[in-house]
C-alpha cells in the first residue's frame, strides 16, 4: 500500500461487538473511531484467563467479536468515570494474543509491533490490532462513558474492566492482509531518503 492510499482512507465510525465483515474492510492506517463495549486487560490479566481455558473453564466475558484494550487506568478523581487510560505496549500480550484471536477476539489495542505469531492469527482468524495514540491518555479518556470492573479485582488497575465508549480514537496498524502500518512507515522513510 502506497503513502497515498494511506493517507486518503476515509475516517469511519464503528460499534462493538465487531464482526468479520466488518474488520475485513479495514486497512492500516485507517482513523476509527469506536463505540460501544470494550474490554481491558494487561498481561497479569490475560495470564489468567489463558489459564481458565487451560483449565476448561469460562471466561468472565464473551470473547467472540470483542475489542482488548491494553490499559491498566489510573483510578478516577471525584465526578470523573476514569483516569489516565493509555494504551501500554503491546509486546506484554503477545504470548497470550493469538489463543484469544482463535477464540473470536476480533480487536485488540495497544502501542508498538507485535510479533509475527500475532499476525499470523490476525489473518488466519480475522482479527485487527489498533493503535491508540501514546501521550494522549487524558484524552481518550473523555472517550471512556462507563467504566466497571468485571473480573480479577485484586489486580488494581490491571483488572479487567468494561468499558462503553464513544468516538475512542484508534489507528489500524495490523489488518486481515498481513498488512503492518509500523512496517509500511519504515519503507515510506527509508523510500524519501
Amino acid at each position: 500500500m502506497g503513502t497515498s492510499e494511506v493517507k486518503q482512507m476515509p475516517q469511519i465510525s464503528l460499534t462493538t461487538p465487531l464482526s468479520d465483515d466488518v474488520v475485513e474492510k479495514l486497512r492500516i492506517g485507517q482513523r476509527v473511531l469506536l463505540n460501544g463495549v470494550i474490554y481491558t486487560g494487561r498481561d497479569a490479566a490475560h495470564k489468567k484467563l489463558v489459564d481458565l481455558l487451560d483449565q476448561g473453564k469460562e471466561l468472565p466475558f464473551e470473547l467472540k467479536g470483542q475489542v482488548i484494550y491494553y490499559v491498566g487506568p489510573s483510578p478516577a478523581k471525584p465526578g470523573q468515570v476514569i483516569g489516565s487510560a493509555g494504551p501500554t505496549t503491546s509486546g506484554r500480550m503477545d504470548a497470550y494474543a493469538p489463543r484469544l484471536i482463535a477464540l473470536g477476539l476480533k480487536g485488540m489495542i495497544g502501542k508498538g509491533k507485535r510479533i509475527p505469531e500475532v499476525i499470523k492469527a490476525i489473518k488466519q482468524y480475522k482479527s485487527v490490532y489498533f493503535a491508540a495514540v501514546g501521550g494522549a491518555a487524558a484524552l481518550i479518556a473523555r472517550s471512556i462513558k462507563e467504566c466497571s470492573v468485571v473480573a480479577y479485582p485484586e489486580l488494581g488497575p490491571e483488572a479487567i474492566h468494561r468499558l462503553v465508549v464513544e468516538n475512542f480514537p484508534v489507528i489500524v496498524v495490523n489488518d486481515t492482509l498481513g498488512g503492518d502500518l509500523y512496517d509500511e512507515g519504515v519503507k515510506i522513510y527509508a523510500a524519501g531518503k
